[in-house]
């Protein structure tokens, strides 16, 4: 059986958006499977640390990090894309740049951190 599991930080920034926008998170999970992934990797992000590869994928204004395994998804972490702005602009990266982001260990904090973030301000 595929399974989809959020850690910790991941619950909890999920459980910070409204309940719809909840719903509509998750309902792009129905895609997540081992085979749309292999299908499509065009549609992922794909970070490289050491023995560990993360997924990125994007729905709507918001970035889901995740790690596949034989029994299914981790994810790791669901932020706003302004999140990810914000990292790049104060690391001084450019934006949408996975090789880069891969290479920061900034990044890899971030997505290991066992706090979730400050919930940005509605724009």
């Amino acid at each position: 059986m595929f399974q989809i599991n959020f850690n910790d930080i991941s619950s909890a920034e999920m459980s910070l958006l409204p309940k719809m926008l909840q719903i509509e998170i998750l309902m792009e999970f129905q895609v997540l499977t081992p085979d749309f992934i292999n299908e499509h990797p065009d549609r992922f992000g794909t970070l490289n640390r050491e023995d560990r590869t993360l997924f990125r994928y994007r729905t709507n204004e918001y970035r889901i990090y995740f790690e596949k395994s034989d029994k299914g998804l981790q994810i790791h972490r669901v932020l706003h894309k302004n999140t990810m702005k914000d990292f790049l602009f104060r690391t001084n990266l450019p934006l949408a740049e996975d090789e880069i982001l891969q290479d920061h260990p900034g990044f890899w904090e971030l997505i290991d951190s066992p706090q979730p973030p400050v919930p940005a301000d509605d724009e």
